[in-house]
């Protein structure tokens, strides 16, 4: 793993090149996270709007909390929240 730290004081990017079972490297691998204040929140919204969850609300400890949710175009995209 490969960190790109972040401040959550100033606008910015962040992120980290991570090694996963089931995601090749390359083609479409890369996969945004948004900031919100709360994931649970943010998935409510993605489910209502027809997208799909593919990983509920997970602590990565000290970093706070994840998830991973398909659009309805089929695009992955991450969710990041200190709660």
């Amino acid at each position: 793993m490969w960190a790109f730290p972040m401040s959550m004081s100033h606008y910015g990017s962040s992120g980290e090149l991570v090694k996963m079972p089931g995601f090749k490297a390359g083609g479409n691998s890369v996969l945004v996270y948004f900031s919100s204040a709360d994931c649970t929140i943010e998935l409510e919204k993605v489910l209502a709007l027809g997208g799909q969850i593919q990983k509920t609300k997970t602590s990565i400890g000290p970093y706070g909390h994840i998830a991973l949710l398909l659009d309805t175009e089929g695009n992955r995209l991450g969710l990041h929240s200190q709660q």
